[in-house]
This record gives C-alpha cells, sequence and structure tokens, in this order.
C-alpha cells in the first residue's frame, strides 16, 4: 500500500510536469502565430496604403525606416528584413550605440524557403538558457510579387509560467506527503490487526510440546481464512494429546519389558554358578570325609557370594528405579569430596582444588555417590594404563558449583557418546550399565548439568556442575 501511494505519487508528478511543458510550448506556438500574423498584416497594410515610396526591394529599408520600431515594439517580436538573397536591409535590433549584426542568411535558410510549399519556416533555438522562436516568410508587394524576406523572432518568457509550476508542486508535494504518511499509519494499523490473530498462533506453535498439555487458540474477532487455521490446530492438539498418552503407555510397556529382561538377565548369571555348586556338593558329599567342614565352607562361601551379587543386582535396580529425594543441607564440598576419595587407596588418584572452602546447599550421601561413580569408571578406564592418571578438582563459578574429573584412559569412541547416559549401557565386560544414568537422575533433580569430553587412546574428562542454592 505504502509502495502504491508512493509510486503513484512520483507518477503523476512526472505527468504533471510532462503536461505543463507540453501546454507552455502549445501556448508559446499559438502566441507567437498570433503574434507573426499581427505583425504580418500591418507590414501588409504598410506596403498597400500607406508608403509613398515605390514598393520594391530597394526601398524597402526606406518605408520601414522608422515604423519597423514600432511595429516591434507593438508586437514585442525581433523584425528583420533581407532581400531575397537573404542580406540585411532593415533590423528591429539594436540602436545607434550598438553594433549591427549584418551577417547575411544562410543559402540554406534561403533554398529551403523558396522550396518550401507554405514559403514559411520555423525554427526555435535556445541561446545562454533563453528560448527563441523565429519564422521566415517572404514579403510581397500589393501584386503579390516576392520582394524580400522576413524574420520574425520571439523570445520565450516562460518565468511566469515556472513559477507557477514550482508552486503547484510544492503545493502537491504537501498533499501527497500528508497522504503517504496517513497511509504509513493506515497500513501499520491494518497490518497490525490482520497480523495479530497470525502472531497468537505463531506463539502458540512455539509454545506446543509433546510430553506437555497444550492450550488451544480460541479467538473472539478473527477472519474465516484464520478461524479455518485456528481450527486446524485445536484438532492438531487434540489428535497431539491422543498420541502423545498412546506414546507414553507405549514407551512405559517397553521400559517395563526390557527392565524385566534385564532383571531375568543379571539374575541369572549368578544362579548358574550356583546351581552348579550345589550339584557339585551333592556328588561329593562324604559324611565320613576328614574334610568335610572345610568343603562345606567352601560351597558356603561361594553360594553366599553369589547371594550377594544378586543382592548388589537388586539394590542397583532399585537405586535407578528410584528418582533422588530433593534433600538440601549446608555442606562443605570441599571435604565431603575428599571423602568420597579416603575409600580408594589407588595412588593413581590425585586430588587438587585451590579453595579450602566451599558451601553448597546440597545431599551429602547423593554428592559422595556421584563422586564414587565417576572414580570407578575412571579407574575401570586406566586398568590398562601403565602409568595411569585421575585427576579431581572442584571450582567454583558464581553461583555453582563444578566438579571436574579427568583420566589418561583408553577413552569412548564417538560411536557410543550419545549412548553413555543410556540405561542398560556399558562398554565394560562387567556391570549392568546403570551407574552413569543413575547420577544423572540426581544431578539433573538438582537442576545441575553433566558432561564430558573424551578422546580414544588420550582420555576422559567429565564435568558435573551444580547449583550452590
Amino acid at each position: 500500500m505504502i509502495l502504491l501511494v508512493l509510486s503513484a505519487s512520483i507518477l503523476i508528478l512526472v505527468v504533471t510536469v510532462y503536461q505543463y511543458d507540453e501546454q507552455t510550448k502549445d501556448y508559446n506556438i499559438q502566441r507567437f502565430e498570433r503574434k507573426e500574423a499581427i505583425a504580418q498584416k500591418t507590414i501588409e497594410l504598410e506596403l498597400t496604403n500607406k508608403t509613398t515610396y515605390a514598393v520594391n526591394t530597394e526601398n524597402l529599408p526606406k518605408i520601414f525606416q522608422n515604423r519597423i520600431y514600432e511595429i516591434s515594439s507593438i508586437n514585442k517580436l525581433n523584425i528583420t528584413i533581407y532581400n531575397l538573397e537573404g542580406r540585411l536591409l532593415k533590423t528591429s535590433i539594436g540602436s545607434a550605440f550598438e553594433k549591427l549584426d549584418n551577417t547575411p542568411l544562410t543559402d540554406y535558410i534561403v533554398s529551403e524557403l523558396a522550396q518550401n510549399s507554405n514559403h514559411r519556416i520555423l525554427k526555435n533555438k535556445e541561446i545562454d538558457g533563453t528560448s527563441y522562436q523565429t519564422s521566415y516568410s517572404y514579403i510581397h508587394d500589393p501584386k503579390f510579387k516576392r520582394i524580400g524576406i522576413l524574420e520574425l523572432q520571439f523570445t520565450q518568457d516562460n518565468s511566469e509560467i515556472e513559477h507557477e509550476l514550482r508552486e503547484f508542486i510544492y503545493r502537491l508535494s504537501l498533499v501527497y506527503v500528508l497522504m503517504f504518511l496517513l497511509a504509513i499509519a493506515f497500513a501499520y494499523f491494518l497490518s497490525s490487526y490482520i497480523t495479530r490473530s497470525i502472531k497468537t498462533i505463531s506463539d502458540k506453535m512455539q509454545h506446543t510440546r509433546l510430553n506437555e498439555r497444550n492450550e488451544k487458540i480460541i479467538l473472539n474477532k478473527a477472519s474465516s481464512e484464520i478461524e479455518v487455521l485456528v481450527a486446524a490446530y485445536n484438532n492438531m492438539i487434540d489428535q497431539l494429546e491422543e498420541s502423545a498418552a498412546k506414546l507414553a503407555k507405549s514407551e512405559r510397556e517397553q521400559a517395563w519389558r526390557e527392565m524385566a529382561k534385564q532383571v531375568a538377565h543379571e539374575i541369572k548369571n549368578p544362579l548358574t554358578p550356583m546351581r552348579l555348586t550345589v550339584q557339585s556338593f551333592e556328588r561329593k558329599f562324604n559324611e565320613e570325609d576328614p574334610n568335610i567342614k572345610e568343603k562345606l565352607a567352601e560351597y558356603s562361601e561361594t553360594l553366599i557370594q553369589q547371594i550377594d551379587v544378586m543382592s548388589s543386582i537388586a539394590s542397583a535396580f532399585s537405586d535407578f528405579a528410584k528418582m533422588p529425594t530433593q534433600k538440601k543441607e549446608k555442606i562443605e564440598v570441599i571435604s565431603v569430596v575428599k571423602l568420597a576419595l579416603d575409600i580408594f587407596n589407588e595412588k593413581s588418584v590425585k586430588y587438587q582444588t585451590k579453595h579450602k572452602e566451599l558451601y553448597a546447599f546440597l545431599d551429602k550421601t547423593q554428592l559422595i555417590r556421584i563422586v564414587t561413580n565417576l572414580i570407578k569408571n575412571a579407574l575401570q578406564a586406566t586398568e590398562n594404563e601403565e602409568n595411569p592418571l585421575i585427576e579431581v578438582d572442584v571450582l567454583s563459578e558464581k553461583d555453582a558449583i563444578k566438579i571436574i574429573v579427568s583420566d589418561n584412559g583408553k577413552g569412548i569412541s564417538k560411536d557410543v557418546k550419545d549412548l553413555i547416559f543410556e540405561p542398560k549401557f556399558t562398554t565394560k565386560s562387567s556391570g549392568m550399565g546403570l551407574g552413569l544414568p543413575m547420577i544423572k537422575n540426581i544431578i539433573e533433580a538438582y537442576d545441575g548439568t553433566i558432561s564430558f569430553t573424551s578422546e580414544v587412546g588420550i582420555g576422559t574428562v567429565f564435568t558435573v556442575i551444580l547449583p550452590k542454592k
């Protein structure tokens, strides 16, 4: 709309200037033709009725000795008389104190005038910014015999017309500036009205989530097209909620199935050696054997070990399934981390921190669990290293505590980086793959984050960030 108004304004301005120019040209031509006709008629009457000289070429300067100035002044024309060969005879231009231009007419004008069927030539020229219209025609005696050439020159003065044009353009510009400003305001409010509904729909779409309850769009006033769009969006929300419910149910069922498979698999592992131990004991049991007590103790120890394995399996699944309670108490983080490291006797574990004390509102037990789990993983990653090194650092960053655990172990390949925090996934020959997912749940329960960087053959760095409050 703004572009159309602006284009129309420019177009009308161009057409107006062009129209004024054309009208000025037509007006000047018509005015010159009127003056020319009057001047020619006056000269004709002078030659027919008023002169006492013989009407011929030689007497033309005498006939118009003074009269030429009067005719020129009355009609506001420059009048010049030439003989038939184009030589100057008399002119109204100049005075006694001015030097006259005695330049004859060019042969081209003389010949062109003779060949023209109307015996008249009209020329337009501009000298030093001033426009001139000049006509050439023959002077006839009373018997219509050619006795000379008449040059009439009219100086165009368009200053008044140009002044009027400038004033008109100025007024027109004011009108169109006002129209342009009104068009901008109208376009703004109109576009705001049109896009308000679309903005509402856009905002709702941006906040649409699969795992959350999404609100439907309710518009009081909207065009039919927007209403169709809103109806389609609301229908999509209904379908999305239906799909989300089905997906959640399917995921829960799948999770239970996977968990049941994993539990069954992990329980079967210790059951096999327990079965073999019982069968061996039954087959080799002899009451009279003098070493019966030692053998019984050996069998019992084997069974107890496998029972402990089953108990640890049950505890691991229980810990993973149970979301940690967000118990918050003020603890001194440096000492708690040191306490968690005290259970490890390996010389490869190095603890470094530049802080003497750091306080945060966390659960002491959960923090120890986080640190010990990361250290265990680091120890397992550096088992085959000649000079294993595990570094633990605790830093303070504004409102957060940063715990960094780095090792020079085998590293994690790019293929499995996205699976590290997935339940059941493990790169070790033993274990259930629940340690990192469990501590990830603990950390996220405190609105914290855990991330890692790793290069194969160089090592891995785990970074835990926990808020102080």
